[in-house]
């Protein structure tokens, strides 16, 4: 993956060089593409968008539904050129199917837009609490959770703290962040909480005048009252639309969100008298693996994240619901080992290796920290899925950091040290806007420890209980890269993970602009120097040239 000291950057360099050679003809020319059993496709991959224009609209709603997966060059969105490279390269062809792994919170296998692409361990008959296929894992038909009954977590600094172990030499970090973090908090969720009761009062108070709840922004700023209370509602109204709510329903939605994202924070993820695992078994102890159950869904509605993953990978394509999914001739293998807190080394290395010993080809991993007591044990189970030809994406994180100087895991390696894996991919967010500010404001960078950029920012995605949402982070980017890998393993299963590793990052567009870095305007600077290849994957690209690599 990423290079991380001169040496090893010098050699992938010369390695990569020597590797693209093979591929000038299919950067700057038209090749002819010839698959088994389809028909000769002459195909010209997407090169210079450099004169593409910005686009000055706001997106539509649909495009704001399906942005990943559309073209710079013909939308003027910097999509993934997805449904190109359905409709010029891939029609008439059929693929394998590719198990990808989602390492995450609970999935709603039932959706009805995720349903059919659910991965059935069919050595393993449901519910006779067996361990039919001798795995170590009884009735696990769809996967694991390692979580069991569990959801709410504390941060790992925090466990730090409450282990009482002032010989970490993080010790005092973890103290004056937990001060720091725990503070902004109350005082976030106190902050939420009164705008949220102002937006309720307004909204009452304005469905009273209108004698409807729903009413539009151009509706309420026509009024005229002597009212002291109507107006006091009126102003509260278009505060929330100077918010950028388009109505107070919808602020009312977000700020619900806000205050239970803030009190989690304050009752579970920074309190240090919390315990939140239920499985039973030492989290610092690795023999112990027999833990946690078959069930792979959320314990609550609320608990979207891995079902949001899922669909951006592999919601069923042209259904006629909902959305579509980057990849078909995917199952997805449910794995739970992500809590409302931070993740356990444990957990995180079980389910990889768990993934990687049950068929999976990739494995999306949307989720990071900044301590790790056992990073160790997480680089031996990235190593051994490499070992086995497995493909890792993973997020790069979301504070806006440049992570070649802030540690943050998982990862492949350490700080800047040597890499165990050649097959790890970490990908940083895009939003849909071509120009300065390409880059979510949120992702994290860095020009070794990011190998490539993908769409992340307002992604349309399923969430339990057969609904749709949009959600932002590198969360999203990851498995927007997960279903390209998915579909060149699919239609090229004989490249390696590591080739296909190295396609999406040699095959990605090369932006040569100025972008925002961190979110703050005013820092600047080339969106090449964010990540090794200085790329967005590009669908289309990636199999124009893997079909000439598996030549």
């Amino acid at each position: 993956m990423r290079p991380t000291n001169a040496k090893t950057f010098f050699n992938l360099t010369l390695n990569i060089m020597n590797y693209m050679k093979s591929f000038l003809s299919i950067l700057f020319a038209s090749i002819l593409l010839t698959g088994c059993g389809a028909a000769a496709i002459v195909s010209t991959p997407i090169g210079n968008v450099d004169n593409t224009p910005v686009k000055e609209t706001p997106l539509t709603e649909a495009e704001s539904h399906h942005w990943g997966h559309l073209d710079l060059q013909k939308d003027t969105i910097t999509g993934m050129s997805v449904d190109k490279a359905y409709a010029e390269l891939l029609q008439g062809k059929k693929g394998r199917t590719v198990i990808v792994a989602v390492i995450d919170s609970g999935i709603d296998i039932d959706h009805e837009d995720l349903n059919d692409n659910v991965w059935v361990n069919e050595d393993e008959i449901p519910n006779n609490g067996k361990d039919d296929d001798s795995n170590g894992f009884v009735d696990d038909v769809h996967g694991w959770n390692f979580l069991g009954t569990a959801y709410d977590e504390q941060l790992e600094l925090v466990r730090l703290l409450a282990s009482g172990d002032r010989t970490n030499p993080r010790y005092d970090e973890a103290q004056a962040e937990y001060e720091e973090n725990r503070s902004g908090a109350e005082s976030s969720k106190t902050r939420y909480e009164q705008i949220f009761q102002m937006a309720s009062n307004a909204q009452e108070a304005l469905s009273a005048h209108f004698g409807k709840e729903d009413f539009t922004a151009d509706e309420v700023r026509a009024i005229e009252t002597d009212d002291e209370n109507l107006k006091e509602s009126v102003s509260a109204a278009k505060q929330m639309y100077g918010f950028g709510f388009s109505s107070l329903l919808e602020a009312i939605d977000q700020l619900k969100g806000g205050i239970e994202y803030f009190s989690d924070q304050v009752n579970f993820n920074y309190n240090i008298d919390f315990r939140g695992r239920t499985t039973g078994d030492n989290p610092d102890d690795f023999s112990q693996t027999s833990y946690g159950d078959n069930n792979v869904k959320p314990v609550k509605k609320s608990e979207s994240h891995g079902t949001h993953v899922a669909g951006i990978i592999a919601a069923e394509r042209q259904n006629g619901i909902g959305m579509d999914g980057v990849a078909n001739n995917v199952k997805i293998m449910a794995v739970r080992a992500v809590p409302n807190g931070d993740e356990y080394d444990k957990d995180v290395a079980l389910a990889i290796r768990y993934a990687a010993d049950n068929g999976a080809k990739v494995i999306n991993t949307s989720f990071g920290k900044y301590y790790s007591p056992h990073s160790d044990k997480v680089r031996e189970a990235i190593a051994y899925a490499g070992s086995k030809d497995v493909l890792i994406v993973n997020a790069a994180g979301n504070e806006g950091a440049d992570i070649d100087t802030v540690n943050v895991f998982p990862n492949d390696t350490f700080g800047t040290g040597p890499e165990v894996s050649n097959t790890f991919l970490s990908v940083g967010s895009i939003t849909s806007s071509y120009g300065s500010k390409l880059v979510s404001g949120f992702s994290n960078y860095g020009a070794i420890n990011v190998d490539l950029f993908a769409p992340g920012s307002a992604v349309y995605s399923t969430t339990p209980e057969n609904e749709y949402d949009s959600k932002s982070g590198t969360s999203m980017a990851a498995p927007s890269a997960a279903g390209v890998a998915a579909l060149i393993r699919s239609y090229y299963p004989k490249l390696s993970a590591a080739e296909v590793k190295q396609i999406m990052m040699a095959s990605g567009l090369k932006i040569n602009r100025e972008v925002i870095i961190g979110g703050d305007p005013a820092k600047t600077g080339p969106f090449e120097g964010m990540s090794q290849s200085g790329r967005i994957v590009n669908a289309y690209n990636a199999l124009v040239m893997a079909a000439q690599r598996s030549k």
